[in-house]
């Protein structure tokens, strides 16, 4: 078994036991009931806490808390619940539950407005005077349903980015009526717009991933950008190998990303640094899971990738002369 980091100790903290030694070298020397034990911080429970099982690594947002479970909603709308006494990791610390101070449970009131599954909840802010705002910083359109579709697209390398701006942008898109795509990568693009046939008033709007000079997606969005397309179509990119990396490395306990090598396929060798079991798909993307989870808002991603949004949302949506 492998030792968990020490935690700073508080007074309303619960013990558990990290070490893998199960007899020591001298119990008789010291305090050795103690020794290796660590004191596990205890937090209130807030609606909407992102929360991981460290068991399972199930991770998602707490929707309802009753009959001593806590339940957690995943960013596909799935929901699993898990003992109110266990332990969880929150912002990758591990912590214990403190009743909350505030009623947990669905209401419709606490519903976000114009929200659905897979987005960041809308949220208060006193210093707004009580208004909502969006994760991506917006104030909320509140008591308004989403718009119908308008024909312009934003279109996005893969699921991943789809999930990624869905998470922190979806309110906002609704309001304006944005449909995001998947292009299943940027080789698709030139003949996506073939079949899309974009025009004034029928604009597309693509984000690329590792858009810098001399790449394989630099060359793609030359190409489409001076071809028969080129004057209703805009291509914006972020300089990171994949959307991934756009979330802040602090949110996954990192300093910065790691640097993999080429031999090594770029997901696979960031689970593999992680401690994240990798030899299989779905070790890829319940690692994205555990990463999607842990962005709540515009301010846990870089900036790079929040202009580039911001970019095309102001494209798609341009007033028509």
């Amino acid at each position: 078994m492998r030792p968990v980091d020490v935690v700073r100790a508080r007074d309303d903290s619960t013990l558990v036991r990290v070490d893998d030694d199960r007899y020591g070298s001298d119990v008789l020397s010291g305090d050795w009931r103690s020794r290796g034990v660590q004191k596990v911080r205890q937090v209130p429970l807030e609606r909407d806490m992102v929360l991981e099982d460290p068991t399972t690594g199930w991770a998602g947002a707490v929707v309802r808390l009753e009959a001593g479970n806590v339940e957690l909603e995943d960013w596909k709308g799935r929901t699993r619940s898990f003992p109110f006494t266990g332990q969880f990791l929150l912002e990758g610390e591990l912590v214990t539950l403190g009743r909350p101070q505030a009623p947990v449970g669905r209401s419709a009131a606490a519903a976000p407005p114009v929200g659905r599954r897979g987005s960041a909840p809308a949220v208060r802010h006193a210093s707004d005077g009580g208004r909502l705002r969006t994760a991506s910083g917006s104030f909320a359109v509140e008591s308004q349903r989403a718009r119908v579709a308008l024909p312009s697209r934003i279109m996005v390398e893969g699921k991943h980015d789809a999930e990624l701006v869905e998470k922190v942008w979806g309110a906002d898109l609704r309001v304006e009526g944005v449909v995001v795509e998947e292009l299943s990568g940027v080789d698709n693009l030139a003949d996506v717009l073939d079949d899309f046939r974009p025009s004034r008033d029928r604009r597309v709007g693509v984000l690329v991933d590792h858009l810098v000079p001399g790449s394989k997606e630099s060359r793609f969005a030359d190409a489409v950008m001076r071809g028969k397309w080129g004057a209703h179509v805009l291509v914006v990119g972020h300089p990171f190998v994949d959307v991934w990396q756009s979330v802040k490395p602090a949110r996954v306990g990192l300093q910065a990303w790691p640097t993999i090598p080429r031999s090594i396929e770029w997901k696979k060798g960031i689970c593999q640094a992680l401690g994240w079991p990798a030899a299989e798909q779905a070790d890829i993307a319940r690692a994205w899971q555990r990463i999607l989870g842990q962005v709540r808002t515009f301010a846990d991603l870089e900036p790079q990738l929040l202009g580039r949004v911001e970019e095309l949302i102001d494209f798609v949506t341009e007033p028509k002369d």
